[in-house]
C-alpha cells in the first residue's frame, strides 16, 4: 500500500465520495494499491482492466474512430477511458492508466509513452461540463518499473485534484479527524 493510496483513500472517504478504475498497461496494479488500504471499500466501488483494445471500446465506451485511427495509446483514449469507466460503475471519480510498458513500442508509441487521467465532478470555478484531466508521461526503467511509476502517478494526479476541490471547512475537519495531520 503506498501513502498516496491511503491518502487517495482518506480524501475519499472524507468527502463521501466513491472511484472506479480503467486500466491498460497497468493490469489492476492501480485497483490493487488502492485495494490494500483499510477501509477502501467505503470509496471504492471497482475496475476495468481493459488491456485490449476492443474491451476499451465494448466496456469504457471508448470512440471506436478514434481507436481506429491514433490506437489505445493516446491522450484522449485516457480521458475517454476514465469518463467511461466513472459512467459504467455510477462513481463520482474515474481514473485511468494507458500507454506502453514495452518491451516493445506500440501503436506507433516507444516503450514508456504513458498517458493517465481523471475524470470527476465538474468544479465551480473550472466552468467545464466535467473534471477531466489528461497527463502525458514518458518514462523510463523496464516493464515492472513504468507500470509502477504509471500507478503512482495516476494516483498523485487524483490526490491533486481531490486535494484541489476540498473546502477550506473539509480541511479543518480532515486535519482534526487525521490528529492534525
Amino acid at each position: 500500500m503506498s501513502s498516496t493510496a491511503t491518502d487517495v483513500v482518506r480524501l475519499l472517504t472524507v468527502k463521501g465520495e466513491t472511484l472506479a478504475v480503467a486500466e491498460s498497461l497497468t493490469g489492476g496494479l492501480v485497483a490493487a494499491d488502492l485495494t490494500s488500504v483499510p477501509g477502501a471499500s467505503k470509496v471504492f466501488r471497482g475496475s476495468v482492466t481493459a488491456y485490449a483494445t476492443d474491451l476499451k471500446r465494448d466496456l469504457l465506451g471508448v470512440d471506436a474512430a478514434l481507436l481506429a485511427a491514433r490506437g489505445a495509446v493516446d491522450p484522449q483514449v485516457a480521458a475517454e477511458m476514465a469518463a467511461g469507466v466513472r459512467k459504467t460503475l455510477g462513481t463520482d471519480w474515474g481514473i485511468a492508466t494507458t500507454g506502453v510498458a514495452g518491451p516493445e513500442p506500440q501503436d506507433g508509441q516507444a516503450v514508456g509513452t504513458v498517458f493517465i487521467a481523471v475524470d470527476g465532478p465538474a468544479r465551480a470555478d473550472s466552468g467545464s461540463a466535467g473534471g477531466g484531466k489528461v497527463e502525458a508521461l514518458r518514462l523510463n526503467g523496464d516493464r515492472a518499473e513504468i507500470r509502477r511509476e504509471s500507478v503512482r502517478s495516476v494516483l498523485a494526479l487524483l490526490l491533486k485534484e481531490l486535494a484541489s476541490e476540498q473546502t477550506g471547512n473539509e480541511r479543518a475537519q480532515d486535519t482534526e479527524r487525521n490528529g492534525g495531520f
